[in-house]
């Protein structure tokens, strides 16, 4: 059964709009799910709310087939969030509970435009040059999410917040490349993005030409599979980084927090027993690995100690 929704609110209507949240949240297949038993109860529906913005940030972007109707949808989410920040009513099922999220936690709007700006950046660059190109996207479409994390989980007034928000940028950073380099076919073939930058591509002698040629042919060049060698090799140091956070995070919501980083280096090795052929298949979790890795998480959670 879907965990209770609990909320503190009067109003029917966030009420309702948490229920929603959580719904949304439940019914979406990720790499971990977001409300798990290592997420401790008091902090689930906030979770599912920042989901739902994310996830309906994600379908108005790569699932209208029309670049003007995303941007024209994300355009009115910045408002949205412009009027959940100033406490005036907004529409649409998952609005009031991110409004009541942002008030209680004191989160900065400016986290959920630049989310909103990746995506549509999305829209308007489908390739990218360099290694720093590529991680700017990612300040975007990936560390405020960690923050925003940090922050409804109650250390927005840890004295070493910003170290704190330095180490999780670099643990999101690594989880949106391990996803690009998990799906390099798909990106191409379905959305039409390369985020592998030009230079690199450059560096190891494959062309797009060739990467159109290999996602066909469903099969890795050694030349490819020695650029995804070097990709995966320069996002591992980002995950050690991220570890740093760990001693410094609640100890409730260490292990969700060190599933993450677990989850995301595993996709990582996924690609390397693969020999960095990405394109033969898609590189996943299995349903047993995802289950070893939740399972020391929650020993961990339970033994009070810390297991990876």
């Amino acid at each position: 059964m879907p965990p209770e929704v609990l909320t503190s609110d009067a109003s029917s209507a966030i009420a309702d709009s948490f229920r929603a949240c959580m719904d949304l949240a439940l019914s979406h297949y990720e790499n971990f799910s977001v409300i798990s038993r290592l997420l401790p109860r008091a902090h689930e529906q906030d979770f599912a709310a920042v989901y739902a913005f994310c996830r309906t940030a994600d379908d108005a972007a790569d699932e209208r087939g029309d670049k003007a109707v995303s941007l024209a949808e994300l355009a009115e989410m910045h408002r949205h969030v412009d009027r959940c920040a100033a406490g005036e009513p907004v529409d649409g099922p998952y609005f009031p509970a991110l409004a009541a999220v942002m008030r209680r936690h004191g989160v900065p709007a400016e986290l959920f435009h630049r989310l909103l700006s990746a995506f549509e950046r999305d829209q308007r660059q489908s390739r990218y040059e360099t290694w720093e190109d590529l991680l700017t996207y990612c300040t975007g479409s990936a560390d405020p999410v960690g923050r925003i994390v940090l922050l409804i989980t109650g250390h927005g007034d840890h004295p070493d917040v910003q170290e704190m928000f330095g180490f999780s940028d670099a643990t999101c950073t690594a989880l949106q490349l391990a996803n690009f380099w998990q799906d390099v076919a798909r990106d191409f073939i379905e959305r039409d993005r390369i985020y592998i930058p030009g230079e690199i591509m450059r560096q190891h002698g494959v062309t797009e030409p060739d990467l159109r040629a290999m996602v066909e042919a469903r099969r890795a060049s050694q030349s490819f599979r020695e650029m995804e060698a070097a990709l995966v090799s320069r996002t591992r140091p980002l995950f050690v980084r991220g570890r740093d956070l760990w001693p410094k995070v609640q100890r409730p919501v260490r292990p969700a927090i060190q599933l993450f980083t677990a989850g995301g280096e595993a996709i990582l090795r996924a690609i390397e027993r693969q020999r960095y052929d990405v394109l033969i298949r898609r590189p996943v979790l299995t349903r047993w690995g995802k289950a070893a890795l939740a399972a020391r998480a929650w020993i961990g959670l339970r033994l009070g100690v810390d297991l990876f």
